[in-house]
């Protein structure tokens, strides 16, 4: 059960509204400090939708952290987020199995480095340069900011104890997160 009240937007002040135009709990408790979600939404939004970083990248990388990090409301929420943008069944199953092998050499540079950066493992000098095979100088720093800024959701997520919805559990049956 969540620590923090789930906001409607007929609760919040009219020019406020609109930070719920996708009213998922993490959004529905972050509107409690609306100038928080409304920058949180602006950074979620640059990386989305306006990332040098490749979308499938992305998508491995959070979704690397979140099996990392064992945080069931983004890896469910990035499994179908991740389908969007080209994320395989396979990949997933190589990301359960701790398998990277399985992965194309850029994904697997990219789930490698993210890994280690959810464990809170120092990245090894030779990750980077193997990183650098396969993405510019702009978006090798989106994806270690990326990386680490789901980290910090994560832990956002598991202190507050925000739950995962009902229609994202779908994908928790499909892709279980093994106890944390």
């Amino acid at each position: 059960m969540s620590r923090l009240t789930y906001r409607r937007p007929e609760e919040l002040d009219a020019a406020d509204r609109e930070l719920l135009r996708r009213p998922v709990h993490l959004y529905r408790a972050m509107v409690n400090s609306p100038g928080m979600a409304r920058a949180f939404l602006g950074l979620a939004d640059q990386i989305r939708h306006r990332s040098l970083l490749d979308p499938r990248l992305r998508e491995l990388a959070i979704l690397q952290v979140a099996w990392t990090v064992r945080s069931a409301y983004e890896w469910s929420h990035h499994v179908r987020i991740g389908r969007l943008y080209d994320v395989s069944d396979d990949d997933l199953r190589a990301i359960v199995a701790n398998a990277p092998d399985r992965l194309d050499p850029a994904a697997r540079e990219v789930v490698g480095v993210a890994a280690a950066i959810a464990a809170g493992r120092d990245v090894p000098d030779a990750a980077i340069l193997a990183l650098r095979e396969h993405l510019d100088e702009p978006a090798l720093t989106e994806l270690l900011l990326i990386a680490s800024l789901y980290v910090g959701v994560a832990r956002f997520l598991d202190t507050a104890r925000i739950d995962v919805e009902e229609d994202y559990m779908a994908e928790l049956r499909e892709f279980p997160l093994p106890p944390a």
